[in-house]
């Protein structure tokens, strides 16, 4: 796999208002999926799906995410939660499921920034 970014989302303190934004500023689309307060983010001429607009979440504790929090698809999980502890970084959540998405965890990396990293769930792979 190549590592690449695969999924951004922007963390809102009020989602209705971050909506609008992005829908009046770049045209974008936004559908609700999964829990309440969650959109995907549709973007560009095919209306491809790229990210999630969310509330505000703390996956580091007493710290509310700002910006925009992106994620990168990898081969393991495991090996990445290796890598980035043996290279300084700090995995700031244990490492969950989503459905049909695959295997996700959250770390710092040596300056503090947030980055998701997924093994994508293989299709017919419920499990992984």
């Amino acid at each position: 796999m190549a590592n690449n970014l695969t999924w951004f989302a922007i963390n809102a303190g009020d989602v209705p208002r971050a909506r609008r934004f992005y829908e009046q500023i770049f045209g974008w689309n936004f559908e609700p999926w999964g829990p309440p307060n969650f959109y995907l983010i549709r973007t560009g001429e095919d209306q491809r799906e790229v990210g999630g607009l969310q509330e505000r979440r703390e996956l580091v504790p007493g710290t509310k995410m700002i910006g925009f929090e992106c994620t990168v698809s990898v081969d393991s999980a495991d090996e990445t939660i290796r890598a980035v502890e043996a290279n300084g970084g700090k995995v700031i959540t244990p490492k969950f499921n989503v459905p049909g998405v695959g295997t996700i965890f959250y770390f710092q990396d040596t300056e503090g920034n947030v980055v998701g990293a997924c093994q994508p769930e293989l299709k017919g792979d419920a499990g992984a």
